[in-house]
This record gives structure tokens, C-alpha cells and sequence, in this order.
């Protein structure tokens, strides 16, 4: 009930700008937001990949309503991709195609992400496409299908709580991808989305299990679990050993801010671990979502809310 309420509240971005205005909600923000400038975002990138991590990196923000701020976003992530390269980082930019446009247009969305997975390509990068809610889902897959076909630079990500995700995993798998698998951080409705945290965990290790699977690897798949949930990382852990898989061919990947003593020991096992680092204006969204996803997150938040 608590994740529903939430998940209603992450749709309301007027209470957002009532709760910028007090001083501990920029605070707590902080654990989850690295900043909302490109150079807060590369400090803390930066910081990340001194202590032996990779990186990820998202402009937080969707859903834009004219051309000129899909090319700003655009814009920002080609800035980010050239400053990636001359710093040296290990960062790979996670993009929402309705920041790029998607809904104002495939065609616009498809020239600024081709734009940015040029640069990447020639800086030796990919660039990762995110999954947004399950009005999206077909048109995101469609066109990374396409993508595909002329970049082998784009990465794309699958969510466990749809009950599709095991038929587009199948596809994805036929395509070699780079596929993120995360359970989901959207309000669906039961008819198209697990509605239990249990059966979404368990479709999230079904789904897990199938990557990490000797012939899927040798397939040219390379997965991306999003989790932060420990038992799935220790059985995934677990199964990528018993499949005898090397640690260079997947990688587990966590939020900025969420389970930092996991940040601090998968490293030290051999496990390669990316933490995705978000910025932006447009931080209320996401952030509410996080407070959803682990009411560890949430009792943080109502402990500062207290003081």
C-alpha cells in the first residue's frame, strides 16, 4: 500500500516544488541526487571511481513537451559523453527517450539519440537506454531493434515486474545485447505487471538465472543486474560461479546513495559493481520512486522529516 501511495505521489510534481523550499529536503535529496549541475554530477563520479567502481550517469528529467528541451538534454549528455572521455572515467550515460523527444516524435528522438551514440561510439562508449513506464515498452524495444542493427553501442533494459519481460528477454538474447534487468520502478496495473513484491523478486530471479546461463554469454548477451536486493545478488553470485562465468562478463549495478556498505564490499569479492549517478533540476520524481523501491529509503527520509 506504502509503494502504491508513493508511486501515485511521484506523479504529483507540484508537491515536489512545495518540498524544495525547506532546507532538509535538499539534504536528504543529497544521498540520491549527486547535484543539479554536469560538474556536482562528474565530482561525485569521479569520487566513485577512486574507490574502484564503475559509474553510470543519468540527467534526471522525461517527458519533455518541446523540441528545444529534447535538444537540451541532448545537448547535456554530448557535453557529459566529451568530458567522460577527456577525464578517463569508466561512465556510460543511461538515457529516457521522452527526454529525448519520444513523444514529440520518433523521428526527433532517433536523430538525438543517434547523435549521442556516434559521439560514444567514437570515445569508445555505449550509451544505455532506460526503460520507462509500459506505455513505452513497445516502442523503446522497436526502436533499440533497429538501433542494433547499426550500432553495437546501445545497451537497453528490461523490467522483471511486466509479465512480457521473459518473451523480450528471449528476443534480446537472439540479439546479443547489453541488457539491464531491473524490477521496475513504475505504477502499473495487475493486469500487466506482478503485483506483489514477491512475485516480482521471483520473476526477477527466473529471468536473472536464464542470464546468467553459459549459453546466453556465449551468445554475446552481457547482463546488467539492477538489484539491491542482497539475496539476489548473492545468488546470482552464486549461479554466475557455478556456470563458470567470468567476473568481465556481468556486472551488478546500484543506485547512488542506496546500499552504500554493498558498494564497498562486491568490489572486494571480484564482483565488478556500476553505480548509476543521477542530477537535475528535475529531481522529484525520481526520488520519490527511490523512497518506494526500500522502505529503508523512506523511514531515512521520515527520520530527517522528524528532526
Amino acid at each position: 500500500m506504502i509503494r502504491r501511495l508513493l508511486l501515485y505521489l511521484s506523479t504529483k510534481p507540484a508537491l515536489g516544488r512545495h518540498l524544495e523550499r525547506f532546507t532538509f529536503t535538499k539534504r536528504v535529496v543529497r544521498r540520491f541526487v549527486a547535484g543539479e549541475t554536469v560538474g556536482e554530477a562528474l565530482e561525485v563520479i569521479g569520487e566513485l571511481e577512486r574507490r574502484g567502481l564503475l559509474t553510470a550517469v543519468t540527467y534526471l528529467g522525461e517527458n519533455v513537451t518541446t523540441p528545444k528541451e529534447a535538444q537540451a538534454a541532448t545537448e547535456t549528455y554530448l557535453y557529459l559523453l566529451d568530458e567522460i572521455h577527456r577525464r578517463g572515467l569508466a561512465c556510460v550515460p543511461s538515457v529516457k527517450l521522452t527526454h529525448l523527444g519520444l513523444d514529440l516524435g520518433t523521428g526527433l528522438c532517433v536523430e538525438n539519440l543517434e547523435r549521442l551514440l556516434d559521439l560514444a561510439r567514437a570515445h569508445g562508449n555505449r550509451v544505455w537506454v532506460d526503460m520507462e513506464d509500459s506505455a513505452y515498452t513497445d516502442r523503446t524495444l522497436a526502436l533499440y531493434r533497429d538501433l542494433r542493427g547499426r550500432y553495437d553501442n546501445v545497451a537497453c533494459v528490461i523490467q522483471a515486474y511486466l509479465y512480457r519481460s521473459a518473451a523480450d528477454l528471449e528476443d534480446l538474447i537472439g540479439r546479443a545485447a547489453t541488457v539491464r534487468l531491473c524490477k521496475g520502478a513504475y505504477r502499473e496495473p495487475p493486469r500487466l505487471a506482478f503485483p506483489g513484491k514477491a512475485q516480482v523478486d521471483a520473476s526477477y530471479e527466473r529471468l536473472m538465472t536464464r542470464l546468467l546461463s553459459r549459453e546466453v554469454i556465449a551468445a554475446g548477451v552481457y547482463p546488467a543486474l539492477a538489484t539491491h536486493d542482497e539475496r539476489l545478488i548473492e545468488r546470482g553470485i552464486a549461479r554466475a560461479r557455478e556456470q563458470g562465468i567470468p567476473a568481465e562478463r556481468f556486472e551488478f549495478q546500484m543506485l547512488y546513495g542506496i546500499r552504500p556498505d554493498l558498494h564497498r564490499s562486491l568490489p572486494g569479492r571480484g564482483v565488478r559493481l556500476r553505480v548509476l549517478v543521477s542530477f537535475g533540476e528535475d529531481w522529484y520524481r525520481f526520488f520519490v520512486r527511490r523512497l518506494a523501491e526500500r522502505p529503508a529509503n523512506l523511514l531515512f527520509f521520515l527520520r530527517h522529516l522528524v528532526r
